[in-house]
């Protein structure tokens, strides 16, 4: 079992950056899938981006490609999602998940644990 806990959100204005960190607990994190979302208000949470378990294969949704970096650090437990370029439609809580299955996938059901979620609002 793991326990995650998002950090790093924020206010930041449009073209800005931010880095989001997820730090887990337990000690099989180097053996889980990890993924990042997010639920803007009003909307469903989507699909944002995802990592294998040593960070040898990334995938991304087309809204961030090119713009956010996913990455994990194995020793440390915690994974990131650098955040660049952003735009007022970034915004929303996004939350790290993680998935004891090795193949990527983008459905939230796909995922066994969440963590609370992390505020990020980008202004124009």
């Amino acid at each position: 079992q793991v326990q995650l806990v998002e950090s790093g959100g924020g206010l930041v204005q449009a073209g800005g950056s931010l880095r989001l960190s997820c730090a887990a607990s337990g000690r099989t994190f180097s053996t889980y899938a990890m993924g990042w979302f997010r639920q803007a208000p009003g909307r469903e949470r989507e699909f944002v981006a995802f990592i294998n378990w040593s960070g040898s294969a990334t995938y991304y949704a087309d809204s961030v490609k090119g713009r956010f970096t996913i990455s994990r650090d194995n020793a440390k437990k915690t994974m990131y999602l650098q955040m660049n370029s952003l735009k007022p439609e970034d915004t929303a809580v996004y939350y790290c998940a993680a998935r004891s299955g090795a193949y990527y996938r983008t459905q939230q059901h796909e995922y066994n644990y969440w963590g609370q979620g992390t505020q990020v609002t980008v202004s124009s």
